[in-house]
């Protein structure tokens, strides 16, 4: 078990904003902190003492969501206007606006390398654009409600989403496909994203819940009810160690995800917690609420260092590889029937942990190590996704302590994941395949808006033959008229003769 620290603490708070504020992100130099709100303003906060906020008008509507670029030269807003801006957070505050929704766009986030842009809308549809060209590329669309988040996976292949459909989609961005649903909310999905590894998604509920899926197996593998109202944001810590949730029950929670167990409730909004976020190394995180504020508060209860914690688990945790196209593609049926358990009581369905707290047990610390399982089956033959292995692999991305038996994972690795080895070979073969992929990404955006303007010319020669058809049709019966005219007027002529 962890040994926990100091309680987190409140360092700072910011206010600026007139409205309740939805979303927080921290710039990559931790030096910055974003925020959007519903009184149409972005305000960018340094954390540097006593320095100057900026405040950026433009949005003609609440703004919804918020992102630092992964270089920090750049932050995306979207907002119920409709628009999505790229703006650049100097004096100057000069924007970009992305036009394509045709109704409140509710989230955008870019990709880890920085060249796209995915978003969300009330137009039931997750728009992806891109970055360098300013410009919508292609539509992903199988939601039947208003969706509410989507996010990029770390490696950019795949797209996670969630709407008022209750469904959280999993989309191929090579394809453009959705390869899998998990339709397993009680009530509208109201944030999804990607763990740091990609190998596990996270969703939340308007019903109170949390859950997160392995995408190796399709499994649901944690599930929380620690909030007695709905859950509006979530933020991994980038060990996976850790989550930290915001809702309209007007708390922060942490949650040990090593542990699966609530360790700490924090209280500082008057209002719903609309939004949270970690800072990129983990050791600040920030919340926005109702009240309008935004609080900036301090991560002591992880202040043992990532290799210390790694070390503690080595012999209960592997690391985990991306998951691989093939093995995200579903499996058979994963339909999660509600269990009415014992508080965090802990059960192995299909070969997997499955933690499922019942209701109610929001003050609940009671439980079983979640990786507990994983302890007595860390030997050399265990490989994530088998039907054997027992956890969901929490683990840090930058692991050294791997443990023992790592060869004969490998080599488990090579038979039944071929191209999730690249990290074992050169260097310079791997920078090699990585051009490659992102060449070979160049020419499916290509195709698509090749496809798409070969549809739109499509469209635009049916509407050409139809226009000549009805005309070729009037001229027809135009024709046909005169002539009845002409032959009456003859008759006439004749009879008069």
């Amino acid at each position: 078990v962890l040994s926990l620290q100091d309680d987190p603490t409140l360092e700072r708070h910011f206010k600026g904003h007139k409205e309740a504020v939805t979303c927080v992100d921290f710039s990559p130099n931790r030096k910055q902190l974003a925020s959007g709100s519903v009184d149409k303003c972005l305000m960018i906060w340094n954390l540097a003492p006593k320095a100057r906020a900026f405040r950026f008008v433009g949005h003609q509507d609440a703004i919804t969501g918020v992102q630092f670029s992964p270089s920090g030269h750049l932050v995306a807003t979207s907002s119920k206007d409709r628009t999505v801006r790229l703006w650049t957070p100097t004096l100057k505050g000069e924007s970009t606006v992305f036009k394509a929704h045709t109704a409140a766009v509710r989230s955008v986030a870019f990709s880890r390398d920085g060249h796209r842009l995915v978003t969300a809308s009330d137009d039931k549809s997750v728009k992806v654009w891109s970055v360098q060209r300013r410009s919508f590329i292609y539509s992903l669309c199988q939601h039947t409600n208003w969706v509410r988040c989507a996010r990029f996976s770390p490696d950019g292949r795949l797209v996670v989403s969630c709407g008022d459909d209750r469904c959280v989609r999993l989309w191929d961005t090579s394809s453009k496909h959705c390869i899998n649903c998990f339709t397993d909310s009680g009530g509208s999905a109201t944030f999804v994203d990607f763990n740091s590894s990609g190998t596990c998604i996270a969703s939340s509920g308007a019903d109170g819940t949390l859950k997160i899926w392995d995408l190796r197996t399709n499994k649901l593998i944690q599930h929380y009810q620690v909030h007695s109202a709905g859950v509006n944001s979530f933020s991994f810590h980038p060990s996976n160690n850790y989550l930290i949730s915001g809702s309209s029950d007007s708390t922060v929670k942490i949650l040990d995800l090593l542990e699966g167990r609530l360790i700490y409730t924090l209280h500082g909004h008057k209002g719903a917690v609309i939004a949270v976020s970690f800072s990129r190394n983990g050791e600040l995180f920030a919340s926005g609420g109702a009240d309008g504020q935004v609080l900036l508060w301090r991560t002591n209860f992880d202040v043992k260092s990532y290799q210390d914690v790694l070390q503690q688990h080595a012999l209960r945790s592997t690391p985990d590889p991306p998951p691989h196209l093939s093995d995200v593609h579903p499996r058979g049926p994963h339909l999660h029937h509600p269990m009415f358990l014992s508080p965090f009581n802990l059960q192995a369905l299909n070969g997997r942990t499955h933690l499922t707290p019942t209701q109610g047990s929001s003050n609940s610390h009671h439980s079983s190590s979640f990786l507990a399982h994983r302890a007595a089956s860390a030997a050399a033959d265990e490989w994530p996704g088998g039907e054997g292995s027992g956890g969901a692999g929490w683990t840090a991305g930058n692991q050294t302590g791997r443990g023992r038996g790592r060869e004969a994972r490998e080599e488990a690795a090579a038979q039944t994941q071929p191209l999730e080895v690249l990290s074992g070979h050169p260097a310079s073969l791997h920078s090699t395949l990585q051009h490659i992929v992102q060449q070979l990404d160049v020419l499916t955006q290509t195709v698509s808006v090749l496809e798409e303007r070969l549809t739109l010319t499509e469209d635009k020669l049916k509407e050409c033959l139809l226009h000549q058809a009805r005309t070729v049709r009037d001229l027809r019966a135009s024709r046909e008229r005169r002539e009845t005219e002409s032959d009456d007027t003859d008759g006439s002529a004749d009879h008069f003769a």
